[in-house]
């Protein structure tokens, strides 16, 4: 089967960096999908893999976390999925990725593909909904549904693929009131489109920029991106017994300040469930299904933005510089080999 991956860490202007291999097709696990790829979406974790891990032995690795596509085979203990489903996942970070025709991946990380979507609308969705779903309502614990108002979530780079899912969330499924961050006019107006209360710039002072918009502090933050450089004014946006929820990676996190306010921080990474095989795996199933059927019913939309041509290694390159630039907006899809 054709795919792409990368032998070592190289920039991605170099043309080694992702390359077209052949692969023979993958074996199943007894809970596996084989499913033919549709199309994919470039996440920044593929970015850091490809630029900063060097696989092992100089094999070459296949990136990748999201997909949709149409299942090609089950394993013997399948029981959520038939030849035939269409289906969208974000895959393990511990497993071959999706960049391939053919993927092999456990079925209870698996939704269907909503119905209302193409393939590349549907791929733009997967990780960045299970990782603002969990966010929002494993880690802040927001109730679900609950539309009381009088709370505020600050989400630093609202553009962003996690930022425009968790936007949708937090606005259609919660009473929060909905602050993103953006600073150029395109994002700006994306942020928007995804149903932002209010949008402010986060090359300045966060707790200044809230204050600017009539809301002293806020009782939730998502760090996204420059956690690090922003803990200061986050600590000062935030309420007493307020909560911060991150993805990104610090170099240090010193939280020590926090303790005055009894602030609480946790981490999201949505590969945590499938990486350690965690009793409630089958939740992500379940999740991708609700956002499914959400999407269907009008409420989300897909966050795909741009579509940069079939699956190969050349456009998989421009890809990847684009998320690299860290100027993206939504996510960035390749359909079809």
């Amino acid at each position: 089967m054709k795919a792409v991956g990368y032998t070592r860490p190289l920039p991605v202007t170099d043309p080694d960096s992702l390359v077209d291999i052949e692969l023979p097709l993958p074996e199943l696990r007894p809970r596996d999908l084989l499913v033919r790829v549709g199309a994919v979406s470039v996440n920044p974790v593929d970015v850091k893999l490809r630029a900063g891990a060097t696989p092992p032995d100089g094999v070459a690795r296949v990136l990748g976390h999201d997909a949709a596509g149409i299942v090609a085979a089950v394993g013997p203990e399948v029981t959520l999925f038939k030849v035939g489903d269409a289906v969208a996942y974000a895959g393990a970070i511990d497993r071959p990725g999706t960049y391939a025709e053919y993927h092999a991946v456990d079925e209870r990380i698996v939704g269907r593909k909503p119905t209302s979507l193409g393939m590349a609308e549907a791929a733009a969705l997967p990780l960045t909904a299970i990782t603002a779903w969990e966010l929002l309502f494993d880690r802040l614990k927001v109730p679900y549904g609950v539309k009381e108002a009088g709370d505020a979530l600050l989400i630093v780079n609202g553009a962003g693929g996690v930022g425009s899912i968790l936007t949708q969330l937090a606005r259609r499924l919660t009473g929060l009131t909905v602050i993103a961050t953006a600073s150029r006019p395109d994002s700006i107006a994306w942020v928007k489109q995804m149903g932002a209360h209010h949008v402010i710039d986060h090359h300045k002072p966060l707790d200044e920029e809230i204050a600017r918009i009539g809301i002293p502090q806020v009782r939730y933050v998502a760090g996204l991106t420059a956690t690090e450089r922003h803990l200061p004014a986050i600590l000062r946006a935030l309420a007493p017994q307020g909560a911060l929820a991150l993805i990104d990676d610090p170099t240090t996190l010193d939280i020590a300040p926090f303790k005055r306010k009894s602030l609480s921080v946790h981490w999201e990474l949505m590969f945590t469930r499938p990486l350690f095989g965690t009793p409630d795996m089958i939740r992500q199933h379940h999740l991708l299904d609700e956002v499914a059927d959400l999407v269907d019913a009008g409420l989300l939309r897909t966050t795909l933005q741009q579509k940069f041509g079939t699956i190969n290694a050349a456009n998989l390159r421009k890809a990847h510089a684009l998320v690299e630039s860290g100027r993206s907006i939504g996510k960035v899809v390749l359909k079809g080999f």
